[in-house]
């Protein structure tokens, strides 16, 4: 397991983060528990989950995730082995249900956020705490531009210096050690660097987004960003929920799957996505590739990346996920998939 350094921070994290959002809905906390000891042995001790998790967000089953991986540390112990990344989440998506709806990035919320969390993971820090998504209403989940609409919304949000100072104020503390983004753009992000730098606050060291074959949009304005500032990606939904796999090829609705399970999940269902998804999966199938490895080492060879979050729902998934990364793509294999996105750009965003 090659293992990256978080920016400059002096922490050096696995290539490869496990997503567990999964676990408390399609996982049970056995399967969850077999997935973790697994992941640990392989040298994957980067770990993803949010207060908002398990998918799809239910009042119900809120939190469940969290709690399942700190059943298993209690269980287990090897806090200290483990590098764990949550989340806060923010207003609107996913439900009222969560913290009665005081979701803002306010000083107050941004403590309830960390009490809750530190109290179902069973921990008394958060290695990387970071923001789920932007406060204020701009282009993510699934939206390519920033438009008219988003302009036009005068939807009062937390100042970024507050929720800025809040956060340095709980690395302080101690209750967590690092800051990341999730689901940001290039003006976020770099308002937010701006911000730290001005104002002597703690610097954010990552930015979660989502980046695939089917949604490189992290290229154009981020990737330049994690060059000059040094703050890499970790990079989500990498398998495009499965349809990067070929398991949904012809039209195919496997009875498990998220996407069958769950209509909300129709980001990468519309026709230029399944088009592009065909395209890899016959360039993969040209050089000998599945296209699961054709997907997972196409992101592990860009400079930006400092993770790649892979989630799976049993454990041969788990284990192709992760022997994907042993292969490196010719430069032969590169240009084709240059060639297909040309003729279809990031068709779900």
């Amino acid at each position: 397991m090659q293992l990256k350094p978080l920016t400059n921070t002096g922490i050096l994290v696995p290539e490869i983060c496990l997503g567990t959002m999964t676990f408390g809905e399609q996982n049970t906390q056995a399967e969850a528990f077999q997935q973790l000891e697994y992941a640990l042995d392989q040298g994957l001790f980067f770990w993803d989950t949010a207060e908002m998790y398990p998918v799809p967000p239910k009042p119900e089953t809120q939190g469940a995730t969290e709690t399942i991986l700190g059943n298993w540390i209690a269980q287990r112990g090897k806090r200290d082995q483990l590098f764990i990344a949550s989340k806060i989440a923010g207003p609107s998506q996913g439900g009222s249900h969560i913290r009665d709806g005081q979701t803002r990035f306010t000083a107050a919320e941004i403590s309830s956020a960390i009490d809750g969390s530190l109290k179902r993971l069973q921990s008394d820090y958060i290695d990387l705490y970071q923001l789920h998504w932007p406060q204020r209403p701009t282009n993510f989940f699934g939206k390519l531009g920033y438009g008219n609409e988003e302009a036009q919304n005068n939807k009062e949000v937390t100042a970024l210096e507050e929720t800025l100072n809040a956060l340095s104020d709980e690395i302080k503390k101690g209750r967590i050690r690092y800051i990341g983004l999730s689901n940001e753009t290039p003006w976020g992000t770099l308002k937010f660097l701006h911000l730290a730098e001005k104002l002597g606050l703690e610097k954010f060291v990552s930015v979660q987004n989502p980046y695939s074959l089917l949604n490189r949009t992290y290229e154009i304005g981020m990737s330049e960003i994690a060059h000059y500032e040094n703050v890499g990606l970790l990079a989500y939904s990498p398998l495009a929920f499965g349809y990067l796999t070929g398991k949904f090829r012809n039209g195919a609705r496997p009875a498990n799957a998220r996407v069958t399970l769950f209509s909300r999940f129709s980001r990468y269902s519309n026709p230029e996505s399944e088009w592009a998804t065909e395209q890899y999966a016959q360039l993969a199938e040209r050089h000998g590739l599945t296209l699961t490895q054709l997907s997972l080492a196409f992101i592990k060879q860009q400079f930006f990346v400092t993770s790649t979050i892979i989630g799976a729902t049993n454990l041969d998934q788990l284990k192709e996920n992760i022997q994907a990364f042993e292969i490196d793509l010719s430069a032969e294999v590169l240009q084709g998939i240059e060639d297909i996105h040309r003729q279809q750009p990031n068709p779900a965003p």
